[in-house]
């Protein structure tokens, strides 16, 4: 999985995160136009320059995407959090 970064902002496949939310292509795009699905991004300072870290909130389900400059996924984790 990459994140696409040629805007200079982060766009993944709705495909790849369906799978890691556990819902359809279709559901993650209407969700996040309904803002049920919120994001967050971090930019690496120091040891972390040139990283990324990049979430995604659910429900009660937290996706976060440790990533290259480039957009290579070098870590995923998924956590169920609670109900936020």
């Amino acid at each position: 999985m990459k994140i696409d970064m040629q805007t200079g902002e982060p766009v993944i496949d709705a495909a790849d995160l369906a799978g890691l939310l556990d819902l359809t292509p279709d559901e993650v795009r209407d969700r996040m136009r309904g803002g049920r699905i919120t994001t967050r991004l971090e930019t690496g300072a120091d040891d972390d320059a040139g990283k990324m870290r990049l979430s995604f909130f659910h429900d009660d389900m937290r996706v976060r995407l440790t990533c290259s400059e480039d957009g290579t996924v070098l870590k995923t984790l998924r956590t169920r959090t609670g109900q936020r």
